[in-house]
Parts: structure tokens; sequence; C-alpha cells
């Protein structure tokens, strides 16, 4: 697959690329694999590009993304959209998470009529308050390449990433 988006993710594919064992490194699913979420969580519509990149270079593990502790990408969509029913939230449009974290309250997710590099918004399930008003709110990068590369820069800088 040609990397339009996630180069600096492809090239810096260690957290730690100096150690000899213990270098958190990207692991990737299958183009199957890739195709078979797209039809269960986009209508059997292509991804966004920078999605296919990431599934493909790190669907599997990415050091500057929580995947959680689930076992696959369709558990963690399907943890995402089951705790959403189960707090009365609603997302009407295809969206992906690929961000999960604070015990499975909070996750990062892209809309998937963005465009090839959309942007990243926040959903809270506990949503509303002083800071966000509402469950749902964009995150201050431009784009999921851009979250991406800010991470990784965090991470080389020897800071957490997140």
């Amino acid at each position: 697959m040609e990397i339009k988006y996630l180069g600096y993710l492809r090239d810096n594919p260690d957290a730690y690329p100096n150690e000899i064992e213990y270098k958190l490194t990207i692991e990737p699913i299958s183009l199957q694999e890739i195709a078979t979420l797209e039809q269960l969580y986009n209508n059997g519509n292509p991804f966004p590009k920078v999605l296919k990149e990431l599934l493909f270079l790190a669907g599997a593990f990415c050091y500057v993304l929580d995947f959680g502790t689930f076992d696959s990408q369709q558990e963690m969509q399907d943890y995402v959209r089951d705790r959403m029913t189960s707090r009365s939230r609603v997302i009407s449009r295809p969206f992906y998470a690929v961000d999960v974290y604070n015990q499975g309250d909070q996750f990062l997710f892209i809309y998937l009529d963005e465009g090839e590099d959309p942007p990243v918004y926040e959903g809270l399930y506990s949503g509303g308050g002083v800071n966000f008003p509402d469950w749902i709110h964009s995150v201050s990068v431009k784009s999921l390449s851009e979250l991406i590369s800010h991470r990784i820069d965090r991470q080389k800088e020897g800071r957490n990433p997140f």
C-alpha cells in the first residue's frame, strides 16, 4: 500500500528505537481485516486513506494511540458503540474510534465522510459540563495524520505522547 499521510509513522516504527528488547514496535493488521472493518463500520465504503494507512501500519498496536485492552479493532469499535448505547449517546454519521482511554470513558474518533485525512473528535460519555458542554467536540489538531505526528514528536522528546 502506498503511504501518503503516515510516512512519519512508517519511518518511526518504534517508541524506543535504541532499546534492544523493549522497542514497542507498531504492528499491522491485514488488508482483509481492513476490508471487513470497512464492511462493518462504513457500509462497505472505503475508509479515508489515512485510516487505511493507520490500520495497515499499526492496526494491531500503535505506541501513540491507545487501543485499550481489546484483542482487535472490531472489539474496540463494538465496545465504543455498546457503551454509547448504554449511555443513550448517538453518532448518526459513520465514524471510527482510533483511541480509547480513561478506562473507556473517553475516545477519539474520526467521521468517515470528511475526506482522506479527516479532523479528530473526542467523545466523552459523561460529557457536558463547563469545559465541554457537548459530549462530542473537536480536538486541537487539524487531522488524524497531524495528531499522530504530534504524538510521535512528543515520544521522541521523551515525553508522554498522550
